[in-house]
Formats: structure tokens, C-alpha cells, sequence
């Protein structure tokens, strides 16, 4: 199969569909693999490694997607790249068709198979969401600690605490991939940490974290009582597929003290906090009622060598299934697959 790697257009994202080394192993099994000149830059890769791969260094992205049948990519179609997609295209790459019903509908005006990383589905987990997810909860934490700055806008407030001075008070909402991880960065410094989830597996593992970390279910009025209380509120609830169910209602963030931070992970899928809206990392944060919000929807790629390694390597043994004849018999793959010939196919979408 001809697989052609575009360079990532969204603002400020430098992450690449494939790394070198995970390239390599796809030429390795008799593919053509073409990559658009410059794309691994950001992300610490140039084009001479990927030309010892065995990769085609094609100008721009129009001799991309021109060459290719499938397109592995990093983050959703932008508006330029839509012009340059075919009927006859595999689309491999995230979506997050829920939050996106416009791109929803020019990808299905387009008729092509798009499958997205954020629905392939194995052993009950989302394996390609996952390495993403593990780094926006990290990175979560960390940027949370960071907007409490006050120059950020912050109350002034260092999240761990120190003798004679307070901790932070985080609260996380779900303890999936995401959640569990930026429990796990903003414990391990020293936050007084609440993490609510449903599920008791999940809740032991938090409270597993350590004794400033508490796990709770989420009651309404507990969850709520913490949001107000809360100097960092971070927001990791999930749906496979689907838009973020509201959790925190603009009433209860307006009542959170004025400096306070919120960081929605779940942004990309409509968010789980009523009160924010999609933001980049060209103009990251705004204030609603005081409180500093953060809605970055591509959170990992303010890391692009980390996140592309790590996306890499779950990334291809799915790829090596998707260039073999038959693949839609696979049940991880067809799981993912969002829209096929102008239809929509994921059950979370036709909702």
C-alpha cells in the first residue's frame, strides 16, 4: 500500500503520524511510505532519517495525498487539508467527530473510510487514545501548576505547598488514562488531591496514590462542593466516540475563588465543564468569572517528540493490519471506523 504522512497544520502541533523507525518497518513489509518534506521536524526528526528509512520526501502536501491511498496523520483534517482528500482515501488519524459536525459533514461529503485513533478498540481499552491521554493528564498537572502563577492570572498559589504555607486543592473529574495520571503528577507534588469516578477498580487505584489523594464517587452535591473549594479543577471524563457529558455547570465555576485554574481534557470531545471552549497554544488560556481557563485541544503537542514516539508504537501494529486485504474483518479496526462511503458507521456519532 502507498501511505502518505502530511506535516500537522493545526496551530502549534508538531507531532508526526510516524516516527523513522516506525516507518521503517512498513517499508520493511513491501509498503510505499512517502512523507511531506519537513514534517518530522518539530518533533526531533529530520529528513535524512527518514530517507534512511526507506521513506519518499515529497515537496508539499498535495504530492501527499496525491500519491497515497492511506493517510496517517496526527490530529483531524483541517480546512486547507480537506481540498486534498479523496473518496479512494483511508483516513487513519484522530477525529473527534462528536465535538466537529461540520468537518463531520465535509468528510462524509468526500465519501471516504475515515477511522479514527480515539475509537480502535482491544482488550477493552482504547490503545490509541491512551498514550495521548497519559501525556494530557501529565501535562495537565503540570500547565495547572503553572496557570496558578500569578502572573498567569493565578492566585498566587504553589500547588504542592511548603512549610508554613498551604497546598493546593485539585480536583479531577474521572480516573480513566488521562484522569489517573494527572492525579498521579499533581500528588506527587504535594496537592491535596480529589479524584471522583464511578467505578470502585479505579477509585482504589487513586486512593492507592497516596494519603493526600482522596477518591470519591460523584454525588452531586460532593462533586460540586469540591469544584467551589477547588484551586486547580481538571476535567477528564470520557465517552468512547461520543460528546463529554457537562459535569460542572457555569454556576458552579463562577462560585470557584477568583484565580482558581480549570483545564478540560476532554476539550477535543466538547469538554466536561460547561465553561470552556476550545482554545491553542498560540492563545491558551482566557478568564470566565475570574477563574483562568485553559482548553488546548492538542494538549500532547506541546511535547511532539515525546507523544509522536509514544503514538508510534501503538500506532503500528494497527497499521501493519490496515495495509493487509481484509482488515475490516479485524474487530479492532472496524470498531474505529467512523464513516465509510458517505455514511456514518460509529454508533456514537449517530446520536
Amino acid at each position: 500500500m502507498r501511505i502518505g504522512i502530511p506535516t500537522e497544520v493545526k496551530t502549534l502541533e508538531g507531532r508526526v503520524g510516524l516516527v523513522p523507525a516506525a516507518a521503517a518497518e512498513l517499508v520493511r513489509r513491501g509498503n510505499e511510505v512517502f512523507i511531506q518534506m519537513g514534517a518530522g521536524t518539530a518533533s526531533g526528526y529530520d529528513d535524512e532519517q527518514y530517507r534512511a528509512a526507506g521513506v519518499g520526501l515529497l515537496p508539499d502536501a498535495a504530492a501527499v495525498y496525491r500519491r497515497a491511498e492511506m493517510i496517517i496523520k496526527v490530529k483531524e483534517p483541517q480546512q486547507e487539508e480537506l481540498k486534498l482528500l479523496r473518496r479512494d482515501h483511508l483516513l487513519f488519524c484522530y477525529l473527534h467527530l462528536a465535538a466537529e459536525p461540520k468537518l463531520m459533514a465535509d468528510l462524509l461529503d468526500i465519501g471516504l473510510t475515515a477511522i479514527g485513533f480515539e475509537t480502535v478498540e482491544a482488550e477493552g481499552g482504547l490503545p490509541l487514545l491512551a498514550p495521548m491521554s497519559d501525556i494530557a493528564g501529565r501535562v495537565a498537572s503540570q500547565i495547572g501548576a503553572h496557570l496558578l502563577h500569578a502572573p498567569q492570572g493565578g492566585k498566587g498559589l504553589l500547588l504542592g505547598g511548603l512549610p508554613a504555607a498551604e497546598r493546593g486543592r485539585v480536583v479531577v473529574l474521572g480516573a480513566g488514562v488521562a484522569g489517573g495520571s494527572a492525579a498521579r503528577v499533581a500528588a506527587a507534588l504535594g496537592a491535596e488531591v480529589t479524584v471522583f469516578d464511578k467505578k470502585r477498580e479505579k477509585l482504589e487505584a487513586m486512593r492507592n496514590l497516596g494519603p493526600n489523594v482522596t477518591a470519591l464517587y460523584p454525588y452531586e452535591h460532593e462533586l460540586e462542593s469540591a469544584v467551589v473549594a477547588a484551586d486547580l479543577l481538571i476535567g477528564a471524563v470520557l465517552i468512547p466516540g461520543a460528546r463529554a457529558p457537562h459535569l460542572v455547570s457555569g454556576e458552579v465555576v463562577r462560585q470557584m475563588a477568583t484565580g482558581s485554574a480549570v483545564i478540560d481534557i476532554s476539550v477535543d470531545q466538547g469538554g466536561c465543564i460547561e465553561t470552556t471552549r476550545p482554545t491553542t497554544y498560540a492563545d491558551p488560556t482566557f478568564i470566565w468569572e475570574g477563574v483562568v481557563h485553559f482548553g488546548v485541544t492538542n494538549m500532547p503537542g506541546a511535547v511532539p517528540r515525546s507523544a509522536s514516539q509514544a503514538l508510534s508504537a501503538a500506532l503500528l501494529p494497527f497499521a501493519e493490519r490496515l495495509v493487509r486485504p481484509g482488515w475490516e474483518d479485524d474487530p479492532s479496526l472496524a470498531a474505529g471506523i467512523n464513516l465509510h462511503d458517505g455514511e456514518v458507521i460509529h454508533p456514537a456519532l449517530k446520536t
